[in-house]
């Protein structure tokens, strides 16, 4: 049996797709350890998981959020010269302290966890990228080269300041592989290494108590967690829109509480679904899919635009335009995504027959059961 070391961002979104993949490989009798998660995210991955560095308590810290107003460079700019690269300085102590006492065969690293591949690479364990966006994988700042040069110069200087070597490949795709939490049938063709898993989708933590139901197909609105200051007028509009569609029933989830409820639990929430209108966040999307399930997408930035292509493209949505979006537009946007059901669940049948979590566990433990015995001979 081996042990893996999973190196995560504190970010809800980037740890809960792992946790399935930790759950299958411990079931297979296998060991796995946790950097980054925080003392308040601790709870997703379960019950009796263990921490690394093990001398050291869980951060409190509490990721701050980039100002609603900042789009385009602007945002990619805070992204990493406010958040990655100061969050992969400070958790390289750690996973190096980790893997010290640790001693894993290979390492699952987040692909904004870049710690961890700092480490990996130094150290030559063997590991793999876990993309639980698909964005990077299409390599959306090819055609801008000034962007690329700046990004590489950050990602240099953070190689030069930890003492990495200067490898030939770029920190966020692993030379031996990269695990996409997605399929083909939605990503489309890609150049890196890349291992399509479907979505890791299980149960987790959540009390909040379903809506009261009435009976009626179901329209969910969320713009999720992150995105409560930049969203007040779409679901404003969204509130508006759903008034006027008296065959469904309109949620709209509202962090601030003003359009409507604080929270939903939206896995258990989906299968009474017949249209979601979101962010185009990777999570939510592949989630939606999974249960078949179209989807109207308002991307706001980062990876948005691209996964809501992605949506577009496959045939499983409708793309509209998050600042400007009418009332009047929304409604005809969430009729013609009632349209799009067919490629919804193409997609899910494809989610389906990728393997999940299953899959991803499976092939970890071929990369370590080989590294291993590479290092034997």
């Amino acid at each position: 049996m081996s042990r893996f070391l999973f190196v995560v961002p504190p970010l809800v979104g980037h740890i809960n797709p792992t946790v399935g993949v930790a759950a299958r490989l411990t079931a297979d009798g296998h060991e796995v350890g946790w950097v980054g998660p925080t003392a308040g995210l601790a709870a997703l991955v379960g019950e009796g998981a263990r921490f690394y560095p093990s001398d050291r308590s869980l951060s409190e810290v509490v990721v701050a959020g980039r100002p609603p107003e900042l789009r385009g460079f602007a945002s990619l700019k805070f992204l990493w010269e406010e958040f990655l690269i100061p969050l992969a300085d400070g958790m390289t102590p750690l996973v190096d302290a980790a893997v010290a006492e640790f001693r894993p065969d290979a390492m699952l690293v987040d692909q904004q966890a870049l710690a961890g591949a700092l480490v990996a690479e130094r150290r030559g364990l063997a590991w793999a990228t876990s993309a639980t966006t698909s964005a990077e994988l299409l390599e959306p700042l090819a055609e801008l080269p000034k962007v690329v040069a700046w990004l590489d110069d950050l990602l240099n200087g953070l190689r030069q300041r930890h003492g990495s070597p200067q490898a030939s490949h770029d920190l966020r795709f692993s030379p031996h592989g990269v695990l996409a939490f997605s399929t083909e049938e939605l990503v489309g063709p890609v150049k890196a290494k890349t291992i399509y898993v479907g979505p890791s989708i299980t149960a987790r933590p959540d009390d909040t108590p379903l809506p009261e139901l009435d009976g009626r197909p179901v329209v969910l609105v969320s713009l999720g967690t992150a995105n409560a200051d930049a969203g007040g007028r779409f679901l404003g509009a969204a509130v508006e829109a759903l008034a006027g569609m008296p065959d469904y029933q309109g949620i709209v989830v509202d962090p601030t509480g003003v359009h409507g409820p604080r929270r939903v639990p939206q896995l258990a929430l989906l299968p009474k679904c017949a249209v979601v209108v979101c962010h185009a966040g990777h999570n939510t999307v592949c989630e939606t899919l999974s249960h078949g399930v179209p989807l109207v997408v308002a991307p706001i930035r980062d990876d948005q635009p691209i996964v809501a292509q992605q949506v577009v493209d496959a045939g499983a949505g409708v793309r509209v335009r998050f600042g400007r979006v009418t009332a009047e537009q929304l409604k005809q946007a969430i009729t013609e995504a009632l349209g799009h059901a067919e490629g919804a669940r193409r997609i899910q049948r494809s989610f389906a027959s990728a393997g999940g979590a299953e899959a991803a566990a499976n092939w970890l433990s071929e990369l370590a059961a080989t590294r291993t015995s590479e290092l034997k001979r």
